[in-house]
């Protein structure tokens, strides 16, 4: 692997053109701290079919997005967004794992099923709290794309696999997206398509994440109850135990200062406030209380 200090200051190990699975990471990083704990439980491996993004931001950034709008900062050409996944995800990724795993279960079955995959969704990939800042914009995909797309004289974006990057305990894999102008330019990165077992897919206008670490924090373990066509989540008695966790990180394209523009009354109604989340990846990021996200919002967000 190939190692950078990003822009925030913090050490990375990252592979080009590829999204490592754990099982080949481990082969790229010997002796990382977390990735060889041999004692974590049975965890399940869903999918998860996502619609829109999140990008979390301070005070600071979001002043700056209410005036220029989303664009890179510093010597970057890119803008980061994140795979949004909410209760719907949740609840139609747990569907889809059970139907794969027990396509002949009854409708008694099903319906004595307890939901059991929230147990296990403890990484910061799902949490409602952010390491970035106070305030969350989500926005749908499809409208993110579109807007790209009028940037760039309507040409249909171009979606690749970008890199794997690890870090101390957070494996990110992400995807960029690009016009078609600088096709050359990226050419040696793959095209992101449906692929049926990828980490990450596109497919019918959603992306497909396929976590190789949900947890992070293992406080419970898997149940396989297959004479009931049922999984059950039963909480360990013994010690917590920590791995890497997962996540999958989108990266626009967007040189020489282009912008992703909303109106106000916009951005407002995609913003939602947000707790500080742990570790902050900023340390001299300030999050803001609830009252004062409110304050913010009705004095400059208007």
């Amino acid at each position: 692997m190939e190692s950078r200090v990003n822009r925030r200051g913090f050490p990375e190990s990252f592979v080009k053109s590829k999204h490592l699975k754990l099982t080949d990471l481990k082969e790229k990083a010997q002796g990382h701290q977390y990735m060889f704990n041999e004692d974590i439980p049975l965890y399940p491996r869903p999918e998860f079919h996502v619609s829109h993004l999140r990008h979390d931001t301070g005070l600071n950034g979001m002043n700056g997005i209410k005036v220029e709008g989303f664009r890179a900062q510093g010597d970057s050409d890119l803008v980061w967004w994140s795979l949004s996944v909410g209760p719907e995800e949740m609840e139609s990724a747990e569907e889809r794992l059970l139907e794969e795993t027990y396509p002949d279960r009854t409708e008694e079955q099903a319906r004595e099923q307890r939901s059991f995959l929230h147990r296990f969704s403890t990484s910061p990939a799902f949490l409602e709290t952010s390491r970035l800042g106070s305030f969350r914009f989500t926005f749908p995909l499809q409208d993110l794309l579109e807007l790209y797309r009028q940037g760039y004289g309507g040409g249909e974006p171009i979606l690749r696999v970008f890199e794997t990057v690890l870090y101390k305990q957070e494996v990110m894999y992400t995807v960029l997206v690009h016009s078609h102008f600088y096709n050359t330019l990226f050419e040696d990165y793959p095209l992101l398509t449906g692929s049926p077992d990828g980490v990450c897919a596109y497919k019918d206008g959603h992306f497909i994440w396929r976590p190789e670490a949900m947890c992070e924090t293992h406080s419970f373990q898997l149940i396989k109850k297959p004479y009931q066509n049922q999984f059950a989540a039963h909480l360990i008695s013994s010690k917590q135990q920590y791995y890497v966790w997962d996540h999958v990180a989108i990266a626009f394209h967007m040189p020489d200062g282009q912008t992703l523009d909303f109106d106000t009354d916009k951005l407002r109604s995609h913003l939602t406030f947000c707790e500080p989340g742990k570790p902050t990846i900023s340390p001299v990021q300030t999050f803001l209380s609830f009252e004062d996200f409110e304050y913010v919002v009705e004095t400059q967000l208007h």
